[in-house]
C-alpha cells in the first residue's frame, strides 16, 4: 500500500549494497514503512508489505557502511547531508533563549527584507517535519510593502463580501448546526474584526497585515495532513528571529479562504483544492525590546 501525495503516487526505491552491508539491523529498525526487514540472514525489500518506502531517508542516515541509496519521492542521493556533530548543536538554554525571545510584531521599520534573509527562512522551513514525505506544504511569498498591501486589500475585499454570513440573521439561522465555540468566534471576533479592517484601511492603516514588508501563506495539498503548514510557519518564524526579524502569524486569512475566495487564489497562484493554512508576516521591528 502506497501512501499517496499530491506530487507522488509511488513508493521510494530503495536499494542495499549487499557486499557493503554488515547486517546489523539498524536500517530495518527505524524503518516504518516496512519495506525493509529482515528475511533469510539477511535485509531484504520487500514494498509489499504495510505502507511501502515513503522515503524518509532514515534508513541511509543510521546506515554505518553507507549501504543504502533512496531515491523518489522527491528523494535522491544528493538531498543527504551530514548531520552537525553534538558539539555545533544548539542546546536546550539556547533553544529556549531563541523560543523566549521571539515575540509577535506588527510594528515593523521602513527596511524592506533582503531576498538573502527571504531564500534563507524557506530553507530553514523546508527542514520541517510533514505527516508523509515529501512534504506537500506550498509557500506564497509576498515580498515588498506595496505587494503585501495588495495582498491584503485582495483579501479584505473578499472577507467584505462574505461579512454577511457572520451577521446577526446568518449565525442565528447557521446556531443549531454549529458549536458554541465556533459561533462565539463567529459572533465576537470575526464580524466585529472585519469592520475595523475596512474603518481602518479608510484611514489609510493596515491592520490585516500591518503594513508589513513580507508575508509568507504557508498553504498545503489535500493529502497532506492539515497541520503540516503551522509546523512549517513555525520553523520559519524562528529562522526569522536569529535573522534579526520579527514576525507574527495571521490566523483570520486562513479561515476565510478555506471555501471561497476564488478571485484571490487565482491571483496568487494558489491551488484551489488546497487546504489554507497560515499567513505570517515578518520585518524589522520598529520598537526593540
Amino acid at each position: 500500500m502506497t501512501l499517496p501525495t499530491a506530487r507522488h503516487l509511488e513508493s521510494a526505491t530503495v536499494r542495499i549494497d549487499y557486499e557493503k552491508c554488515n547486517v546489523c539491523g539498524l536500517c530495518a529498525k527505524v524503518c516504518k514503512g516496512a519495506p525493509l526487514h529482515f528475511e533469510n540472514g539477511k535485509v531484504t525489500v520487500d514494498q509489499a508489505r504495510y505502507f511501502g518506502c515513503l522515503g524518509c531517508g532514515h534508513c541511509v542516515a543510521v546506515c554505518p557502511t553507507g549501504s543504502i541509496t533512496v531515491e523518489g519521492r522527491d528523494l535522491s542521493q544528493s538531498s543527504f547531508m551530514d548531520i552537525p556533530f553534538d558539539e555545533n548543536r544548539a542546546g536546550y538554554e539556547e533553544l529556549m533563549a531563541l523560543m523566549l525571545a521571539r515575540r509577535s510584531i506588527r510594528e515593523f521599520d521602513y527596511r524592506e527584507v533582503e531576498q538573502e534573509k527571504i531564500d534563507k527562512i524557506l530553507v530553514a522551513a523546508s527542514t520541517a517535519p510533514m505527516g508523509i514525505p515529501p512534504s506537500d506544504v506550498e509557500v506564497l511569498v509576498v515580498n515588498g510593502k506595496e505587494k503585501v498591501r495588495e495582498f491584503s486589500d485582495d483579501v479584505l475585499e473578499y472577507m467584505k463580501s462574505q461579512k454577511w454570513i457572520f451577521s446577526k440573521p446568518a449565525l442565528l439561522l447557521m446556531r443549531p448546526l454549529i458549536k458554541k465555540e465556533e459561533y462565539e468566534v463567529l459572533d465576537k471576533f470575526m464580524h466585529p474584526v472585519i469592520e475595523i479592517f475596512e474603518e481602518k484601511r479608510k484611514e489609510g492603516t493596515d491592520w490585516l497585515l500591518y503594513g508589513a514588508p513580507l508575508a509568507m501563506h504557508f498553504h498545503v495539498s489535500p493529502y497532506a495532513d492539515p497541520a503540516d503548514p503551522f509546523i512549517t510557519a513555525t520553523y520559519a518564524m524562528l529562522a526569522a528571529e536569529t535573522l534579526g526579524l520579527g514576525s507574527c502569524i495571521i490566523g483570520s486569512i486562513g479561515p476565510m479562504l478555506k471555501n471561497g475566495g476564488k478571485k484571490v487564489k487565482e491571483k496568487y497562484g494558489i491551488n484551489p483544492g488546497n487546504q489554507p493554512g497560515i499567513v505570517v508576516i515578518f520585518g524589522y521591528p520598529a520598537v526593540k525590546e
